[in-house]
């Protein structure tokens, strides 16, 4: 697995495209789909969307684009300098490298992640999506990240650990492979 700074970076990089991705869709379409179409009396979340002028983030409503955008730019700045480096050391706590299977080492720095990441993307989802028209309350925007946090842990933990994860692995381990062979046989990297 990632082993260079560098490394890590595509790593996170990697894994918030592809998390950012799932998140966006299943916030929109899973948790708040039919209440989008039920306020705007549309047939399909897109068509909701659309109806509403975008996604109502930062007080105004914003294009999928531009929500997708935002919310990269908050996980992957949050994913590098908080949740990989201390869900790391969180499994190191817990498990030494050496002696556990990586397989179950892997899984506790996933666990690990999604307990850093889950609750600390979610208040900022809070934070963001808060509903900015009805004027500003610190009750309101906890009880908000609760309720995020409520809904995106149990997707968050599931998708990571089974799907997203080995996902993310798989292509890393592919796309370093070309990297490791290179350097043993002395060719150029390709770029």
């Amino acid at each position: 697995m990632p082993r260079t700074q560098l490394q890590r970076m595509m790593f996170a990089l990697l894994t918030v495209i592809i998390t950012v991705h799932a998140y966006v869709f299943y916030s929109l379409y899973v948790v708040n789909g039919e209440r989008l179409m039920s306020i705007t009396g549309q047939s399909g979340v897109i068509k909701s969307i659309d109806a509403m002028g975008g996604v109502y983030m930062i007080g105004r409503n914003l294009p999928v684009w531009a929500v997708v955008l935002i919310e990269f730019i908050l996980a992957y700045a949050l994913e590098i300098t908080v949740g990989s480096p201390l869900s790391f050391k969180l499994a190191c706590k817990n498990f030494d490298p050496q002696k556990t299977h990586p397989v179950l080492f892997e899984a506790a720095i996933i666990c690990a992640t999604v307990g850093i990441m889950c609750p600390a993307m979610s208040f900022i989802a809070a934070f963001l999506y808060y509903p900015y028209y009805e004027g500003f309350n610190v009750i309101t925007l906890l009880a908000n990240w609760i309720k995020l946090v409520c809904y995106n842990f149990p997707f968050a933990f599931f998708s990571q650990l089974f799907f997203i994860q080995p996902a993310v692995r798989t292509i890393f381990k592919l796309a370093m492979n070309k990297t490791v062979k290179a350097k043993t046989i002395g060719e150029k990297v390709p770029a």
